[in-house]
């Protein structure tokens, strides 16, 4: 858990229209003006301020823009969050700075301008090249949208595109998949997260879900089109460093990397979650979260006071070692024992006996002599029932 640097979050809730699968924390702002973009600028700013010393003497590690949908503030807006972070925090040369984009007229059209705003990464989320999938996840572009943006992005010489894929949805088969997969691969992006649909709680999928109007390929259909995620990116040159999430060498999320390596995190605006650093009074961390409706953090911000949704979590030594089993097992490296026995005074083996023995029987872990763990290729696709062991 000792770590010099810190990854900053920034949370832009505002979005053209809200997926009915998605459960962040964001508002409908169909036409989001600049005197709203800035207000709320304004506001993640002056929460930098104060939250900045709870990381006081780390180095700036990752920027990261996400939503939401970032892209709908202008370039000038993304500029000032940049410039602030980076005067906040020593940065050791260029800091990975990703922006998550949708594809859009608007966005597309400021591509150039958030290139000069500091961004050097881009997410793009394209979630299928399938106007009829595109349609049912109720997304607003089509496909024809999407290859506009990714062309405009090159032209604007983003050397660092990540794309966003969606499989399981709704009514999705598995040739519409493979089209999907294959049309990626023909613009070659650097990145690929790709997610198995999850109907989250209290959101509309949920709702037609219970209803019986939501058709989703069964758990056998999903499981296969794991398989063929990984069949097709890695013969394309992808690794697959972590469960969702493919690279070109050299190419891993800076970023992501932190959520599962438990490094520290600095959430700023409406909902962000932040990962603080270990003390002597919490060795092992604590996170904490912000409010998610967007005029009661304005209205904190305001008053000058915390948008914490409540007080920190300090994290305990059994939800730390559990933490630490199942978020190292979604990366392909694993569950290093060594560093386990370094945090927690013992190996995995001392607290998860039973656990990874059942597993490792089961044909879901694999266990090096050292006591290194691994999800085989049968635990990847089951590895939500690998995870509940250590939790």
């Amino acid at each position: 858990m000792t770590d010099s640097s810190v990854g900053v979050y920034v949370h832009v809730p505002f979005c053209e229209r809200v997926c009915p699968y998605c459960d962040f924390a964001v508002v409908r702002a169909p036409r989001l003006s600049g005197a709203d973009a800035d207000a709320y600028v304004d506001a993640v700013l002056c929460e930098l301020d104060e939250r900045a010393r709870d990381f006081a003497g780390l180095r700036l590690a990752s920027l990261y823009l996400g939503g939401g949908t970032p892209s709908l503030l202008r370039p000038a807006a993304v500029a000032r969050i940049v410039r602030a972070v980076r005067s906040r925090f020593a940065a050791a040369g260029e800091v990975e700075t990703t922006l998550e984009l949708n594809p859009g007229t608007v966005e597309r059209e400021r591509v150039p301008g958030f290139r000069s705003a500091g961004v050097n990464r881009v997410s793009v989320g394209i979630q299928s090249f399938q106007d009829a999938v595109l349609k049912r996840l109720g997304r607003a572009h089509r496909a024809a949208e999407a290859w506009a943006t990714l062309r405009a992005l090159r032209a604007a010489g983003f050397e660092n595109v990540s794309i966003d894929l969606i499989y399981a949805a709704p009514g999705q088969s598995h040739a519409q998949l493979l089209r999907d997969l294959e049309e990626a691969r023909s613009f070659g992006p650097e990145h690929v997260s790709i997610y198995e649909l999850t109907v989250e709680p209290n959101t509309p999928f949920a709702l037609a879900a219970r209803r019986g109007q939501l058709r989703l390929p069964d758990e056998s259909d999903a499981a296969r089109m794991f398989e063929a995620v990984q069949e097709v990116l890695a013969g394309s040159g992808y690794v697959a460093y972590e469960l969702s999430s493919h690279a070109r060498p050299g190419f891993e999320s800076a970023h992501n990397r932190r959520y599962w390596e438990r490094r520290p995190v600095l959430g700023l605006g409406v909902g962000a979650w932040s990962s603080e650093p270990a003390t002597p009074d919490a060795p092992h961390g604590a996170r904490r979260a912000n409010l998610r409706a967007l005029p009661a953090y304005l209205e904190r911000i305001a008053a000058g006071r915390s948008a914490a949704a409540g007080d920190a979590e300090v994290l305990g030594a059994a939800t730390a070692r559990g933490e630490a089993a199942f978020l190292a097992l979604r990366t392909a490296r694993g569950l290093e024992a060594a560093g386990f026995e370094r945090e927690f005074g013992a190996p995995p083996r001392r607290f998860f006996g039973p656990q990874i023995a059942e597993l490792v029987a089961a044909g879901l872990l694999a266990e090096a002599a050292d006591g290194d763990l691994r999800l085989t290729a049968r635990g990847r696709i089951l590895s939500d029932t690998v995870f509940e062991r250590f939790v």
